[in-house]
């Protein structure tokens, strides 16, 4: 079986990646620092997996720690990159923690990639890399505004330093730039699913944790957007269909030479935070507390994909609806013990 390090392999989007890699004949192997994940999840992994995947504890901006990882248990066929803090509001709160960790992992991480001869880079990127853009949905080819937070700006910064170290190493790297729109859901099991450390930073886990009596009421950022219900737009897509097209990025590599293409990730639909409420209340039966707010610093006030070019070069489509999405994150919410 074909070995793949997966970085961030703990995460949210990491655990569902490694899943899908073994369902595929891929050998995960898990890096993690666990400074946003639990411990428990690779337990649970093995659960699901019948094999409890290879784990090494530490942080991908340790080169030491790195360059040990590719001798002992590579050699590796591909990697893909979760590692990174990825709060919009976290990081207009604290920008140097995003600066120092999402670019340093990224620097440190190729060129351990190019010393050890690994040449195919599955990167974990954001549609904020577009900022607000001028027109809707948003293809590959949208040019990027400025970013509306630090993390995104980290995303934009990190594209870049991909292009030029594949350019300077013609032929021994190549990349593919996966921008995500706004995964969500859980493993169909139950066993995995969005369960970040402290209070949440996205929509929702804070509204399962408030509909679950974790939380007193949720608040929306913003009623005045210039949208159907005046609260921002997003593309919510199945955390499962999002790890799927991390395999279909992998074997893309294996029987293409390519240098750098950017795909995004996206259902091509556009829904308001509003609707998403409506959507669980309805999907679930479960009625929570929720108030209007301000706009929070950072926001995109309205952006969707198109996802076209994954359609057709990767040969993927999503499959999952958003009700699908809220009620798997739902019966994930009800798994877990109350802290």
């Amino acid at each position: 079986m074909k070995k793949v390090l997966v970085t961030g392999g703990a995460g949210f989007i990491g655990s569902h990646t490694a899943v899908e890699l073994e369902n595929a004949s891929y050998t995960p192997v898990i890096i993690d620092n666990f400074s946003n994940s639990d411990r428990s999840v690779i337990d649970r992994l093995g659960e699901i997996m019948n094999t409890t995947p290879t784990l090494i504890e530490g942080d991908c901006s340790d080169e030491t720690l790195l360059h040990r990882v590719f001798e002992e248990h590579g050699p590796f066929d591909g990697v893909i990159h979760f590692a990174a803090y990825k709060a919009v509001g976290e990081s207009v709160r604290n920008p140097l923690k995003y600066y120092k960790n999402n670019l340093r992992s990224t620097e440190v991480l190729m060129q351990c990639m190019i010393e050890h001869g690994c040449k195919n880079l599955v990167f974990s990127s954001s549609c904020t890399v577009y900022g607000q853009p001028d027109a809707l949905p948003v293809t590959e080819t949208t040019p990027f505004q400025p970013a509306n937070s630090p993390y995104g700006y980290t995303k934009q910064v990190c594209e870049r330093m991909i292009n030029e170290v594949v350019a300077a190493n013609e032929g021994q790297f190549s990349s593919i730039l996966l921008r995500y729109f706004n995964p969500i859901g859980a493993h169909p099991s139950g066993l995995i699913g969005e369960l970040p450390l402290g209070r949440p930073e996205n929509l929702i886990p804070y509204i399962t944790q408030t509909a679950a009596g974790w939380r007193d009421e949720l608040v929306v950022f913003g009623d005045d957007y210039d949208t159907a219900d005046g609260t921002c737009v997003r593309d919510f897509i199945h955390v499962v269909d999002l790890a799927k097209a991390h395999v279909a990025a992998l074997t893309y590599m294996e029987s293409h030479d390519l240098t750098t293409e950017a795909v995004n990730l996206g259902t091509g639909d556009g829904v308001t935070v509003k609707q998403v409420i409506d959507t669980f209340e309805e999907a679930t039966g479960v009625k929570f507390n929720w108030r209007m707010g301000d706009r929070r610093p950072g926001d995109v006030e309205k952006i969707y994909a198109s996802s076209a070019k994954a359609n057709d070069m990767l040969n993927w489509k999503t499959e999952k609806s958003l009700k699908d999405a809220l009620v798997d994150a739902w019966n994930w919410q009800q798994k877990l013990p109350k802290p």
